[in-house]
């Protein structure tokens, strides 16, 4: 039998951060693997913990991003990469003294840990029913965006 953990119920608060692991575009970019995903982020968990700082815990999920582009006169452009989605929940048995204020500074610092790692110029961000897109400083998209 199983019984329900004292001061583990609350309301939902999810998570997740999706990062590109390639470093830039066709047969010359760098491809970063799973495991050094998975070391990243650990490796910012354990740089919380040893500081005595609040940290968030998830799975890193593999996946493929899948997008289009006008090309103009009824023609488009189509592509795909492969991407890593940290996900995970602010349990109230471990997270409930953290405000959503500072899940979302959390969130921010890991991303951009993330994607320093691994060479990205965007990092894609959800917390509960929010979205937001972080861009590192002094760079620009492909198609211009940023800067």
């Amino acid at each position: 039998m199983y019984k329900i953990v004292e001061n583990s119920t609350g309301a939902r608060r999810v998570f997740s951060i999706t990062v590109g692991t390639q470093e830039g575009y066709g047969d010359s970019a760098k491809k970063h693997t799973f495991a050094e995903i998975v070391d990243a982020a650990k490796n910012w968990m354990m740089e919380k913990a040893a500081s005595g700082k609040s940290f968030l815990t998830g799975s890193v999920l593999s996946g493929e991003v899948v997008y289009a582009w006008p090309e103009g006169d009824g023609k488009a452009g189509g592509g795909s990469e492969p991407n890593a989605i940290f996900q995970g929940e602010v349990t109230p048995l471990y997270g409930s003294h953290l405000t959503d204020e500072e899940v979302r500074e959390l969130l921010n610092d890991l991303a951009s840990y993330l994607g320093g790692k691994l060479g990205q110029t965007r990092v894609y961000l959800r917390y509960r029913d929010e979205v937001w897109i972080l861009q590192a400083e002094d760079q620009i998209t492909p198609t211009g965006e940023g800067k």
